[in-house]
């Protein structure tokens, strides 16, 4: 597929529009062998190989990262108020034309995969997908062993929220690993395959309780990497690319 070459250099990390001029004016590009210095030529590059200071140039390819993403940012390219995952990329990442996959709400921590693939971003958000994406969860009140059986049930068939939308089915489950110092009875995991506003919080209320700490920890085949500490990201390997675009 063709398309500009400044548009290909921007996208791939080396600056803006203006900072891909000037690289292109300095002689360091080339295509196909060739020194390319029209920003607005139209190169493809599955048959011409792009170059910049004599290295293979990652243009016309995706990219993906994985993030751990802290409470109190927003999950969006541009927010008026608060801070979001966008301004904790550093370069060359900070300069490509990534975008979120998904939504996390504020006070939501956890997995979140970045990526400038619009399809596979498509294919992991629709719910026709049926997706996986699952939660660690932390409520205020403890669930019984008796009531746990009844709200897996409740979830498995379809929770019903006071406005008549029935969510599609849900799976419940203690939490394998409550964080030091909670109770494992306040500690469950919540798989879905929406994500509908608050929805994980709205089930909760459902059943009588509420969420008081929430966190992706998994979406598909792909589990949040444990050494993420709150606020890093890296690129996903090959084989988490691949599991991501199974599903």
């Amino acid at each position: 597929m063709r398309s500009r070459l400044d548009k290909l250099l921007a996208n791939a990390g080396y600056g803006s529009r203006r900072d891909v001029k000037r690289l292109l004016r300095s002689g360091a590009v080339t295509v196909a062998g060739e020194r390319a210095l029209d920003p607005a030529r139209e190169v493809d590059p599955e048959t011409e190989p792009v170059e910049v200071a004599g290295s293979p140039a990652p243009v016309g390819q995706s990219h993906y990262l994985m993030m751990n993403k802290p409470a109190g940012v927003v999950t969006s390219t541009d927010d008026p108020v608060n801070e979001t995952v966008m301004s904790l990329l550093r370069a060359p990442w900070s300069a490509m034309a990534l975008f979120p996959v998904g939504r996390l709400d504020l006070d939501t921590e956890g997995l979140l995969v970045l990526t400038d693939d619009g399809p596979l971003t498509h294919r992991l958000t629709s719910p026709r997908s049926g997706v996986d994406k699952t939660y660690y969860v932390e409520l205020r009140d403890p669930v019984s062993d008796a009531d746990l059986p009844l709200f897996v049930e409740l979830f498995r068939s379809g929770v019903a929220f006071r406005d008549g939308y029935v969510c599609l089915p849900a799976r419940l489950a203690r939490a394998a690993l409550p964080r030091p110092g909670v109770d494992p009875a306040r500690a469950v995991e919540v798989t879905i395959q929406e994500g509908k506003h608050h929805q994980v919080k709205k089930m909760m209320k459902v059943i009588g309780n509420e969420v008081a700490y929430l966190k992706r920890v998994a979406m598909g085949e792909l589990s949040l990497d444990p050494a993420l500490a709150s606020g890093e990201y890296r690129e996903l390997s090959a084989d988490e690319v691949a599991a991501l675009r199974s599903v």
